[in-house]
């Protein structure tokens, strides 16, 4: 997650939505007073080496404190943090109400029915489970609702939700936006690559699993009109 007063942004980051690559692209635009959230250490290192800047003022103020966040601090639970995929109403209730309303707001969501065959592969796939149905019915959906994230009480809450499935013109559009002075580009390695091993989530998906997310995951494939 950022949230950039240089460019006037804040990116909200969804679960295997190629976040993390696009979130180490746009930390390359960020200055020193800009908020970018931690990731894991080997995606870390390499934004590091990327983009040349890394995790940097994620603490959450404390004039956004509640009694109860600092009678948590005394007890020793540390700072309140912003965080990878924090949600909308989070986000908004621990920034300055004109900087969310100003502020371009935007995210990414993919086909549910090939984000679950990239994250059941990510969650160890065959050699873990018996097969996807089986990865679903132990708890794979568990978290990993992007409208969720992306929306306040039900409602979209965000200026732009980009297609995963464009993501090669997502920069473009940024570069636009952003008014950036030189094209906005994604980082040459993916994040979390070389995982997934069977492409067309066709292949993989059983009527069961069909059916399962398609209840899960109604309100992206009612908003963005996905099909299998």
């Amino acid at each position: 997650m950022i949230i950039s007063h240089k460019n006037k942004f804040i990116f909200v980051k969804t679960r295997k939505t190629a976040g993390t690559s696009i979130e180490i692209a746009l930390s390359k635009i960020c200055g020193i007073d800009d908020i970018i959230t931690p990731i894991s250490k080997i995606d870390e290192d390499y934004r590091n080496e990327f983009a040349n800047i890394s995790a940097q003022n994620y603490n959450i103020p404390f004039n956004k404190y509640t009694r109860v966040d600092f009678i948590k601090l005394l007890g020793l639970k540390g700072r309140k943090r912003f965080y990878n995929h924090m949600t909308c109403p989070e986000i908004k209730s621990n920034i300055p109400i004109e900087i969310w309303n100003e502020y371009y707001k935007f995210t990414i969501d993919r086909n549910p029915f090939d984000k679950i065959v990239s994250l059941y592969y990510w969650r160890g796939g065959n050699k873990r489970f018996n097969n996807i149905y089986d990865f679903l019915t132990k708890g794979g959906l568990r978290n990993w609702n992007s409208y969720d994230i992306y929306s306040i009480d039900g409602i979209k809450a965000v200026d732009q939700i980009y297609k995963y499935e464009n993501i090669e013109s997502i920069c473009a559009d940024l570069t636009r936006r952003l008014k950036l002075k030189e094209p906005l580009q994604l980082p040459s390695r993916k994040a979390k690559s070389n995982i997934r091993k069977t492409r067309n989530y066709k292949d993989i998906l059983d009527e069961n699993s069909i059916a399962l997310i398609k209840v899960i995951f109604a309100r992206e494939i009612e908003l963005f009109g996905y099909e299998y």
